[in-house]
């Protein structure tokens, strides 16, 4: 065992605000982890940026460098790897895991998602909630599984839906709310732990994560 601070990874397509909560988060050392690294499958993701100016290592890994989807994963995992991480996280990073990544980092990768899963999955969540007339939809923080938005859930909040509310509009304040959780759940996980039994998850329990 060690001291250390507990090791992220995080996963971008594009701005990366919730990758610069967790960073500004972790000039804390209460929190207990830092951003080790920042890794794109966007050139230009202007989470990038961010990440250089505030002093993180980042890594481009584009798909379309790659003859196929299968060696794009494995460079994935392997340019993931070089960072030692405890914990990968996915934060509006835009491409589906496949089996090298999933097997690397099995049970250590967390993502999240515009809606209170199992509700509404996939990649129109906050459109869906609106057609579908709900009153209250949110995000929830899961871990990844092979399927879409279908890992155990880890936390969830809600988000009053308005009766005014366009999709820009309540999508913004769910970002509010997803931040935040994001934040929390990955600090509480790299503090104190974590269970898996089936789909039950608890936090606060050592179990999918050991102490190096």
């Amino acid at each position: 065992m060690t001291n250390r601070p507990a090791r992220l990874v995080v996963l971008i397509s594009g701005a990366g605000s919730i990758m610069a909560a967790l960073a500004q988060a972790a000039h804390d050392a209460s929190f207990g982890a830092t951003v080790a690294a920042v890794v794109s499958d966007t050139p230009d993701a202007g989470g990038l940026k961010v990440a250089a100016e505030a002093g993180i290592p980042t890594a481009v890994v584009a798909l379309a460098d790659f003859p196929d989807r299968l060696t794009w994963d494995r460079a994935l995992a392997r340019t993931i790897g070089a960072f030692d991480p405890d914990l990968v996280v996915c934060a509006g990073f835009m491409k589906l895991l496949g089996e090298p990544m999933l097997a690397a980092y099995a049970g250590r990768i967390v993502n999240t998602h515009p809606a209170l899963l199992p509700a509404f999955p996939g990649a129109r969540a906050v459109e869906d909630a609106l057609a579908a007339g709900v009153k209250v939809t949110g995000c929830t923080v899961m871990l990844v599984d092979e399927g879409v938005d279908t890992g155990p859930i880890l936390a969830q909040s809600a988000v009053e839906v308005r009766d005014d509310d366009s999709c820009e509009s309540l999508h913004e304040r769910i970002k509010d709310v997803e931040r935040e959780l994001v934040v929390s759940t990955v600090g509480t996980m790299m503090r104190a732990g974590w269970s898996v039994n089936g789909r039950v998850t608890t936090l606060g329990q050592r179990g999918e994560r050991d102490e190096k």
